[in-house]
């Protein structure tokens, strides 16, 4: 038999090795580190057996399921790419209608995960370069992308109702661009045209030309103004047909 107050003092006991077996528990979990993400694991800046203080790095994990590419963008194509998205305000994500932005790799290959989206772009204009920043997220599920790689960011656009003419069709004067136009009456005339926009082997006229205009693609050098020639009329799918930009 044993007095009630012994086994008070038991019972104390009892619950204060309790409480030091879950303090136990509690700092043995402290030594597991446990992710909140799947991601890749940077090198350890500790190994086995170093004594860690409070604050110090053991290393770094990235959630590169999403990646952000940044990029730059001069100021005339700013306002050409808000023109082409409508000004969008409705909120960060940018929809593109009638574009699209892949990633280059710097091993020369498209990242097969594109098209990317436009999520934000900067408030200001770096003062120096006078570009703008932008960011794209692209999908990255099998980890090929890493944090610090670079790329080039292509941004593919569709024109409608374009005037499209292979560049090899054109000449220069100075700083203006020319075509040679036969007419009715077989006639060569040298016509000054203005280019909206320049690609690998294409040039999309903004004016100077006609769809109906008949135009001098091989042969620049042996025609004149003003002269009578002798021609071969291809029609335009054939002249484009194997040029390196796709057009209908």
């Amino acid at each position: 038999m044993v007095s009630e107050q012994e086994v008070q003092i038991i019972a104390a006991e009892l619950a204060e090795a309790t409480a030091n077996r879950s303090k136990a528990e509690t700092e043995v979990n402290w030594t597991e580190i446990r992710a909140a993400f799947d991601g890749i694991v940077d090198r350890q800046e500790k190994q086995l057996g170093s004594v860690i203080k409070e604050g110090e790095i053991l290393t770094n994990l990235s959630d590169n399921r999403v990646m952000w590419v940044r990029f730059n963008v001069p100021e005339k194509r700013y306002f050409e790419f808000m023109a082409l998205w409508g000004h969008n305000k409705k909120g960060p994500q940018i929809e593109l209608d009638d574009a699209t932005i892949e990633l280059l790799l710097a091993s020369g290959s498209k990242f097969k995960h594109s098209p990317g989206k436009l999520v934000t772009i900067e408030g200001k204009f770096n003062r120096e370069t006078g570009n703008i920043s932008m960011r794209a997220d692209f999908p990255n599920p099998e980890g090929l992308l890493r944090h610090g790689q670079t790329g080039t960011i292509l941004i593919h656009r569709k024109l409608k109702n374009a005037l499209v003419i292979p560049q090899r069709a054109t000449f220069e004067i100075l700083d203006k661009r020319y075509v040679y136009v036969i007419g009715e009456d077989e006639v060569v005339h040298q016509r000054l045209i203005t280019i909206e926009q320049e690609m690998d082997d294409i040039f999309v006229v903004k004016s100077g030309l006609e769809e109906s205009d008949k135009i001098v693609l091989e042969g620049n050098r042996q025609v004149h103004d003003g002269e009578k020639s002798e021609y071969e009329f291809r029609k335009s799918v054939d002249a484009l047909k194997n040029q390196k930009n796709h057009a209908e």
